[in-house]
């Protein structure tokens, strides 16, 4: 789809059309089919594991400060939904630049402004909470930058041959992450006086952000190429049926990550009034999650993409009925654990035969910044309708019945999200591929 919109097949037809050819022939030119890992791979994997091991080490950290001085969720929400809000944005506008001028400035902004973000929480201290939709429309540009930019440079530096051993080690390292990161936060949190544990580990996530500006710039420039289209993502959802579907799967997963991402952290805090055993929590549940994608990165192939999502989707909804029993650090250690099992068997499939999909056909493949922006959009517009429903129902009550039900429901986005991947996998190259 270049800007002028003109009538084609589907793009798994014409790969049907195209006898003999390969998926290489449709991703950038300078990809290699290869189902191992160069050296810029393997540098954009550093880059993506500093940025999250910096964002780990403070990011649940600041739902936790903002609680504490205004114990209520709407505050928190609205910084979420701002975040989110901000973020579909700028992927948005910052398309154009990526494009057109140099990606890899993008990538570094999102660091650069990911490092501000958490100097403004350094500024405003406990007045933070009333400055949190300001400081979530930030913190949703820095991962706009960010996230755009790696996107775009981890589908060119993959192909469908090593997109899920990407992935795989993308979550193993960011499980190290997650595991080490908060618990050496909630230790220097309870050790030191008053909110200066808080001070320091935001001030580490700043310093951390500095550090991975200076690592991206032993990442290559990448050629930018054609013309940069604002509208495409209307134009894609009306013309092409495989990215309506796709749309829909990645709207199901944001229904589920607006509102967990926050409120699991939360009430792990609530429940126990300890930093140390929040810290703990995500020791634990990551180094699960890390055996997990290690296993994932070793053995998963294209084949069991179909149901191997599927499992992990049940595996994350069904663990939430433990809260129905009650909702105490146990249970909601046993939901960490089950989710850290499941995550990635659900996750990784989903990933990856997206981006096969982006790299369908020649001139998908040129339209890869736009199909980012597409891919962002559906996830936010998920992530954004989850947070206002918890927003809604929250403002009506906050029993511990009602928070149940409400989770509950919200957590079947995984289920909606296999749904409709399932349409994707029979046409899907790579899944086509392996079943043969």
């Amino acid at each position: 789809m270049q800007q002028k919109t003109k009538k084609r097949l589907p793009p798994f037809l014409q790969m049907q059309e195209s006898t003999g050819l390969k998926m290489s022939r449709h991703e950038p030119s300078h990809q290699k089919q290869s189902g191992r890992l160069d050296n810029q791979a393997k540098l954009l994997l550093l880059v993506n594991a500093v940025f999250i091991a910096a964002g780990a080490l403070s990011g649940t950290f600041v739902n936790v400060y903002l609680w504490k001085v205004k114990s209520q969720f709407a505050p928190i929400a609205w910084f979420t939904f701002a975040a989110h809000l901000a973020g579909a944005l700028t992927f948005w506008l910052a398309g154009w630049y990526v494009k057109h001028l140099n990606k890899m400035n993008v990538l570094r902004a999102g660091m650069a402004v990911s490092a501000l973000f958490y100097l403004l929480v350094l500024l405003a201290g406990p007045k933070a909470v009333s400055y949190a939709v300001p400081l979530g429309l930030v913190q949703g540009m820095a991962n706009g930058f960010f996230w755009l930019s790696f996107n775009v440079v981890y589908f060119e530096i993959t192909n469908a041959d090593n997109r899920d051993l990407f992935n795989g080690w993308a979550g193993l390292l960011a499980s190290i992450g997650g595991m080490l990161a908060p618990w050496i936060s909630g230790l220097l949190i309870t050790r030191l006086p008053g909110n200066s544990g808080y001070s320091l580990i935001f001030g580490i996530s700043l310093a951390l952000f500095v550090v991975g500006v200076f690592i991206s710039f032993f990442l290559k420039k990448r050629q930018s190429e054609g013309t940069y289209s604002w509208s495409f993502s209307l134009r894609c959802l009306r013309e092409e049926r495989e990215w309506r579907w796709a749309a829909g799967a990645l709207a199901g997963q944001g229904l589920r990550e607006g509102v967990f991402g926050f409120v699991i952290g939360l009430l792990v805090y609530i429940s126990t009034r300890s930093e140390m055993t929040l810290g703990n929590y995500w020791l634990t549940t990551s180094a699960v999650g890390l055996v997990s994608y290690f296993l994932i990165a070793k053995w998963f192939a294209p084949r069991y993409r179909k149901w191997g999502m599927l499992a992990g989707a049940v595996i994350m909804w069904g663990i939430l009925l433990v809260f129905f029993w009650q909702v105490s650090f146990t249970t909601l250690l046993i939901f960490g654990i089950a989710v850290s099992i499941a995550y990635p068997l659900y996750s990784v499939p989903m990933l990856s035969t997206i981006f096969d999909l982006i790299g369908t056909n020649e001139e998908s493949a040129r339209n890869r910044v736009e199909y980012v922006v597409l891919r962002e959009f559906a996830l936010d517009v998920g992530r954004l309708v989850g947070i206002l429903i918890f927003l809604l129902v929250t403002s009506l009550s906050v029993s511990p019945h009602t928070l149940n039900w409400l989770i509950l429901c919200i957590g079947i986005g995984p289920l909606i999200a296999w749904a409709c991947m399932t349409k994707l996998f029979r046409h899907v190259p790579a899944a086509k591929k392996a079943d043969n």
